[in-house]
């Protein structure tokens, strides 16, 4: 007979939403570098946005935004849409113990379809989970402009245990 643990208290998930955010934006150095931010910490499509920067161009006469930024803010989004996913399938564990869970958390897999020129001001990266294994999770990825114009999808897989 398997006994459940009441679910995580109202505290605990804001102390867990705290601590995805100071990883995501400030200790992962290049998520950082590249202006990321937390928006959505929705297991049903976390989401990720960063503001165009004369440093993120990767063509330079017409101001697109660079393949690997685009690249790098799907897989980042699709990575904390895992981590939701984990934190909601173990609900009754306290903000360290779901934190404990990503040690050998990474991307295994990662592809990326460039749809249309990285033109805009603004960008939000949505990751929804497709599965969530016992050692991998899969996601899949847009990425959009302010206008709502879609730049860029992705799929990825996760080492998650």
């Amino acid at each position: 007979m398997t006994t459940q643990r009441p679910p995580r208290s109202a505290e605990e998930q804001a102390r867990l939403d705290d601590t995805y955010r100071e990883l995501f934006e400030r200790m992962i150095a290049f998520n950082q570098l590249l202006g990321m931010k937390v928006g959505s910490l929705d297991p049903a499509g976390s989401t990720i946005r960063f503001d165009m920067r004369a440093e993120l161009i990767g063509h330079y006469p017409t101001g697109r935004l660079h393949g690997g930024v685009i690249a790098s803010a799907l897989d980042a989004t699709g990575g904390l849409a895992l981590m939701c996913a984990i934190a909601e399938k173990h609900s009754e564990e306290s903000a360290a113990q779901v934190m404990a869970r990503f040690g050998r958390f990474g991307t295994i897999d990662l592809r990326t379809d460039f749809l249309r020129p990285g033109i805009g001001q603004q960008f939000v990266a949505t990751g929804r989970v497709t599965r969530l294994g016992g050692r991998i999770g899969s996601t899949q990825m847009t990425l959009e402009n302010e206008a709502g114009t879609l730049i860029a999808t992705g799929s990825a897989a996760y080492l998650v245990g």
